[in-house]
């Protein structure tokens, strides 16, 4: 898919951290895929969300919500097919989004 290329690497060119996707097609009905992945601070997490939405803004995509943004501990991006999830790396410690969505798929 095409978005969710454009934003691993809008990500991995600004230095997050650890980015991750997840194919959620078959478990729900609310994206296709999540893009997870973390930044060294509050700022860094930020400026990638910043990125990710300048980036895609100059192609016209443009996300239907962005939450999280004023507190930078865990940013939600969602543009439609593709949800992006941007973390401290102890957030992304604690709420293990991979593991959860690891255990749904293999239940199904």
């Amino acid at each position: 898919m095409e978005l969710l290329e454009k934003i691993v690497n809008i990500l991995e060119n600004k230095k997050a951290i650890d980015v991750k996707t997840i194919d959620i097609k078959e478990q729900t009905t609310i994206a296709d895929y999540f893009v997870i992945a973390s930044g060294t601070s509050s700022t860094h997490i930020k400026a990638l969300a910043d990125n990710v939405e300048e980036e895609l803004k100059k192609e016209n995509i443009y996300p239907n919500k962005i939450e999280g943004y004023n507190t930078a501990a865990w940013i939600l991006m969602d543009y439609g097919d593709v949800v992006v999830h941007i973390f401290t790396q102890s957030e992304r410690e604690d709420y293990k989004l991979e593991d959860l969505w690891n255990k749904v798929e293999k239940k199904m």
